[in-house]
Order: structure tokens, then C-alpha cells, then sequence
């Protein structure tokens, strides 16, 4: 047996992990593993008609290899977002470029290229590691007839069909501890503190983090807000704080009432922009609403920087045990998952039929921008 494996997207901590538990238990039932680097654009830039310059492309795994990796966070493996179903012309390798007719959008399908590649490199089984858009490409190679395995990886922890992806317990550690070493700056001038945290379009990071760091108020994705509101009731959590400092937490897809969320830079070759600003924008309106000046922190980064925690380790090396367990007994086509607090598989398509969200109505308040946990008997252990 010879897997195929690949991180891609964002880089989160317990990808490293994950990677060797794969290894290391493919090494122990005497299979070989073939990791590709930078995501899909691993298999998208090897070219079969030159497999010595295309070795770049590959690493190839083996006890040796990943015997250390666990210890850091981030990939090996390296990661891009690229999608080979969805390719402008100009992004492709050169010898590539002319082979596929472009679409009515302009882009180019180059999925004829992953399969050959596959088919060239032996590959059994492709493992992807990956959120909603590096698992929906896997599921597009399963109706192909690709044998594939997903794992979920998202700090969001926003993929549909399973309670929790690789990530998420670390990006809510860091956070709580970054909010509170906040405070001490924010309370020292008697200011008011705006964290943005990552959250496209989910706001569950927000929510726990909030909830955990007990932040003053937190802005999640899932429910656009008024400014003068909230200014009012951060106004008055910090004359009732004795230290005369407010904290608020926004997720970075979060938007007013009536507003746009906020994006920089330049789109992507998939038209995307980067979400982003909200933090700044909404620090400026509470200082221009109260008077009081604020400190705008943008987390960003620094939530998937470093190891992973303990959960995320956990988590990590059994979804990457389970796949083995899984594919040892014949079974591919599915992504591994936590349903109900055990471990499970899933359809690998169940990915692409939904979105996961707060359950706004069960967990936050709409009226006072807060967490509200107030009946936790029964709930998930994350609440979405």
C-alpha cells in the first residue's frame, strides 16, 4: 500500500502530529507514504514526463522523517490554497499551460493532471488534511474514483459534519491568553480594548474565547451589530470595572448593521480578498461614540503560531490513527470526525452539503453582544 498525504490551506498546530500518526502507522503495517509538498499545488507541479526535477514536489515519509515533527507547529509539509478545479491560466506550471480549455470565468480545470500524477506515483489512498476547500477538492477526486481519505483541520472549527477540527482548542488557548495579557495595558490607561480574531464566517472562536477570557462583549460573524449599542454597553462595563478599562472581542468577518464586512489587499487568483479591519474600524466608532480611546489588537496570526495544546495533539494523532485503522480495513471515501464526543467517519462529501455556525438563538445573547451559557446540560462541549 502506498498513501499520498497533503495539508492545505491555513496552517494550524496538530498538523505535524497528524502527519506522523499517519506515518508512523503506515510504517508499522509496512506501507510506504509519499507527502506532497505545499498543499494541492504539490501534485499540480509534478510533472511524470520529468520525475527527477519534479522531486521537489515530494517528500518522502518514514519513521525517520517525522520522528521529531510533533514537537512544532505549523506543516512540514508546507501549505498553499490552491485549487486545481478552479486555475487562472497564468498560475499554471509551464507545461501545463494550453492543455485544458478555460471555462466561461476564465479559469481552467486541471484535475486530468492530479489524476495522472496519482496514477503515475502509485498512490493507494490520497490522505488530505485540510478545511472546506482542501476537502472539497478531495471529495471532487472521490467521485472521480480517487480512493481518499479527509481529515478536518480549521481553527474556525467551522467544517460541516464533524464537532471539531485539528486546531481550534490551541487558537482559543492563545487568544484567551492574549486577551487577558491585554488587560494590563488597557487598564493601566483606563482605556477600551478591541481584539479581531480570526472567524471568516463562523464566529465560534470569538464566542469561547470571550466566554473563557470573560471579555466585556464579543461581535460574532454570525450577527451584524449596532455601534451605537454597543458603544453604550462597553461605555458602562468600564465604569463598572474598578479598574475603568472595557474588553471586547470581534471576529474578523463581523460586520454593522447594514455594513459590509471589511477586507484588504489585493484578491486572490480566486477573486478573494482577505478579510480584515473590522477591529480597527470599530475601535475608531467606540472612541468617536464614548470619548475614551481604545487599543486595537488584531490577534491574527499569533492564534495558530506555535505547538499545539494537549487537545489538538490529541486530536490530531487520532484522526491521523483513525485513517490508517480505517483504510487497514478497506474503507476510504470517508472523513474522520468527533460526533457526540467519540470518535467517527463520515462521507467525505458531507463537507460541501452544509455550513457550521453558532447557534445564535442557543448561545448569544443578540441583545447585549455576550456569550450566553447559561444551560449547559446536554450541549456540545464546543458550542455551535
Amino acid at each position: 500500500m502506498r498513501l499520498g498525504i497533503l495539508t492545505g490551506g491555513g496552517d494550524v498546530p496538530g498538523l505535524n502530529p497528524c502527519i506522523k500518526a499517519v506515518t508512523r502507522r503506515a510504517a508499522e503495517l509496512g506501507w510506504e507514504v509519499i507527502g506532497f509538498r505545499r498543499g494541492w499545488s504539490g501534485p499540480l507541479n509534478y510533472n511524470p514526463d520529468d520525475p527527477e526535477g519534479s522531486e521537489e514536489h515530494l517528500m518522502r515519509l518514514d519513521r525517520e522523517v517525522v520522528r521529531t515533527i510533533d514537537r512544532e507547529g505549523g506543516t512540514v509539509l508546507h501549505t498553499t490554497r490552491i485549487d486545481p478545479y478552479w486555475m487562472l491560466e497564468d498560475n499554471l506550471p509551464e507545461f501545463l499551460k494550453g492543455r485544458y480549455k478555460p471555462s466561461d470565468k476564465g479559469t481552467v480545470d486541471a484535475t486530468p493532471h492530479i489524476l495522472r500524477v496519482i496514477e503515475h506515483l502509485g498512490i493507494d489512498v490520497m490522505v488530505c488534511i485540510g478545511g472546506d476547500g482542501t476537502l472539497a477538492y478531495a471529495a471532487h477526486l472521490g467521485e472521480q474514483g480517487v480512493k481518499t481519505v479527509s481529515i478536518p483541520k480549521t481553527m474556525d472549527n467551522d467544517v460541516h459534519g464533524t464537532d471539531y477540527c485539528i486546531g481550534f482548542s490551541t487558537a482559543v488557548s492563545r487568544s484567551v491568553e492574549y486577551i487577558n495579557a491585554l488587560r494590563t495595558s488597557t487598564g493601566s490607561h483606563e482605556r477600551i480594548a478591541v481584539v479581531e480574531l480570526f472567524g471568516r464566517h463562523s464566529g465560534e472562536t470569538a464566542l469561547i474565547a470571550s466566554y473563557l477570557a470573560d471579555a466585556d462583549r464579543a461581535i460574532i460573524a454570525e450577527v451584524p451589530f449596532d455601534p451605537a449599542r454597543l458603544a453604550e454597553l462597553v461605555a458602562a462595563d468600564r465604569m463598572d470595572n474598578p479598574a475603568r478599562y472595557a474588553m471586547v472581542v470581534v471576529s474578523e468577518g463581523a460586520r454593522m448593521e447594514g455594513g459590509e464586512r471589511q477586507h484588504y489587499g489585493e484578491a486572490d487568483e480566486y477573486g478573494r480578498k482577505r478579510l480584515g479591519g473590522i477591529g480597527q474600524l470599530l475601535g475608531a466608532e467606540l472612541t468617536r461614540l464614548t470619548g475614551i480611546d481604545t487599543i486595537n489588537q488584531s490577534l491574527a496570526y499569533l492564534m495558530r503560531a506555535g505547538a499545539p495544546d494537549a487537545l489538538d495533539r490529541m486530536v490530531a494523532k487520532s484522526f491521523g490513527t483513525l485513517a490508517v485503522q480505517e483504510i487497514a480495513d478497506g474503507r476510504t471515501g470517508f472523513m474522520t470526525a468527533l460526533r457526540d464526543g467519540k470518535y467517527a467517519t463520515v462521507p467525505a462529501s458531507l463537507c460541501t452539503e452544509g455550513k457550521k455556525r453558532v447557534d445564535v438563538a442557543a448561545f448569544y445573547d443578540t441583545e447585549t453582544y455576550r456569550p450566553r451559557i447559561a444551560k449547559v446540560l446536554g450541549k456540545p462541549m464546543f458550542f455551535y
